[in-house]
């Protein structure tokens, strides 16, 4: 009889609808440059509604997991192809909702969730310049369980794969000026740097 077949520490999945309370928390774990943010917001789960949540809802073909051998995701990667259809389709489906849920002046003005409330009522546009040499946008976080094995690597080689097949010429990422190790591996993949200023960088890499 054949040995039965390991199960992997780690595997590469398409996500799915069940895996949102999991990808939640690699968000809000991963939200602080790469560190956890539940000691530093006192509304974490914002993040996931700026850079998780409305990729599930309207990009959901472009998100893949990395999950540990129970299948809980421990690392993500989304992707929306044409960036400003997508911010098209936040501003009319996603962005309202959570408005009324936050309204402006809803936090204290000096905490660091004015800054994630501000987004919801203020969401950055991409220049045209970027959209149209770089129409893709991408996010990934991992659990530290995740990093150092190349996982991160292969999330974005599959989202590219896909990326490539529907014909985009490009694809870009924002980086904290406070997450070093993040810049250094995009520009390790080939990224370079579109925009820069002391908060971070835009990078963009052709596909």
């Amino acid at each position: 009889m054949a040995p039965p077949t390991a199960v992997p520490a780690l595997h590469l999945r398409a996500a799915r609808a069940s895996d949102a309370a999991a990808l939640d928390d690699v968000c809000v774990r991963t939200g602080d440059a790469g560190g956890d943010a539940r000691p530093r917001f006192a509304h974490p789960e914002l993040l996931a509604d700026i850079w998780l949540r409305p990729y599930l809802l309207l990009s959901p073909d472009l998100a893949w997991v990395v999950a540990g051998p129970d299948d809980v995701p421990v690392g993500y990667v989304l992707g929306a192809a044409d960036t400003a259809a997508f911010e098209d389709a936040c501003e009319e489906h996603w962005w309202p909702a959570l408005r009324e849920r936050f309204p402006r002046g809803s936090v204290p003005a000096d905490s660091p969730d004015a800054g994630l409330v501000q987004l919801l009522h203020e969401p950055r546009r991409e220049a045209a310049d970027v959209v149209a040499a770089y129409p893709a946008h991408l996010h990934v976080d991992l659990l530290p369980e995740a990093q150092g094995g190349g996982w991160g690597r292969a999330l974005l080689e599959r989202l590219f794969d896909a990326l490539r097949e529907r014909g985009v010429p490009g694809v870009h990422l924002g980086v904290s000026s406070r997450n070093a190790n993040a810049r250094a591996f995009y520009e390790h993949l080939g990224f370079e740097v579109l925009e820069e200023d002391d908060g971070g960088a835009l990078l963009g890499l052709r596909l």
